[in-house]
């Protein structure tokens, strides 16, 4: 009853301030993009500390060390909406997202996403998604954005890795950028198919910064899914050991 009414009090903060921001984001389309990702940089602050506030999820980030000084993409396993609203945070760059074409078509929050331009994916063939995402991120690569994308293509249960898809590896290797793999555990306390939110604390693992010249997209993909398997499993037994 208690995790119910503070999650509720959080979805009621979350939806109050998110047609504003959105609404300012809309407004800065003519301004510099840094501007408009600036301001949904404090939308995503704002919502994190509410979250914290309310439901006493925290996180920590381990690795940031190994973020290269240039454009990446960077690929992530996918448990909640949470890894949505703070990566733009824990990442100190440019990002542009590979997100669902659907939820363009959201009241405010989807016209907030084409202001900061990003790459949308339809309900396609995989060759075709993937040709989408290689075409539209390069272009964002080129002007020294970085790409996040999720390769599971959904979002998975906490515990479980799912397969991975190849375009965030053929995005990498067609522009020689390297591949940043993340791991994440945020399912613990943001679960898939629960509403409510669980107290605790979310670990972000960064891992060293695959190179993808001479490789194929296969073997990136599998070296990244290898890597963040690897990382979800040194998550857990912090977990275990902690107690949370």
């Amino acid at each position: 009853m208690v995790s119910a009414l503070r999650s509720a009090l959080f979805f009621a903060g979350f939806f109050a301030i998110t047609p504003p921001f959105a609404l300012l984001i809309v407004a800065f389309w003519r301004l510099p993009y840094g501007v408009r990702e600036d301001t949904a940089r404090l939308w995503c602050r704002a919502n994190l500390l509410w979250l914290r506030v309310c439901c006493g999820v925290r996180y920590r980030v381990v690795g940031l060390e190994h973020l290269p000084p240039g454009p990446a993409v960077v690929m992530s396993n996918h448990q909640s909406a949470w890894e949505t609203i703070a990566y733009r945070t824990i990442f100190p760059t440019r990002l542009s997202w590979v997100v669902k074409r659907e939820l363009f078509r959201l009241p405010f929050y989807g016209m907030a996403l084409k202001a900061l331009e990003e790459i949308s994916v339809g309900e396609q063939s995989p060759r075709e998604a993937m040709r989408e995402v290689e075409e539209h991120g390069s272009t964002h690569i080129r002007a020294g954005r970085w790409v996040v994308i999720f390769p599971e293509g959904m979002r998975v249960r906490h515990g479980e890795l799912g397969r991975f898809l190849q375009g965030g590896a053929r995005l990498a290797c067609a522009n020689g950028v390297p591949v940043v793999p993340v791991a994440v555990d945020s399912g613990y306390c943001w679960p898939t198919q629960d509403w409510r939110k669980r107290p605790g604390l979310i670990t972000v693992r960064i891992g060293p910064p695959i190179a993808t010249t001479q490789r194929t997209p296969a073997e990136v993909s599998r070296l990244v899914r290898d890597w963040i398997a690897g990382g979800l499993v040194d998550v857990g037994i912090a977990r275990r050991r902690r107690g949370t």
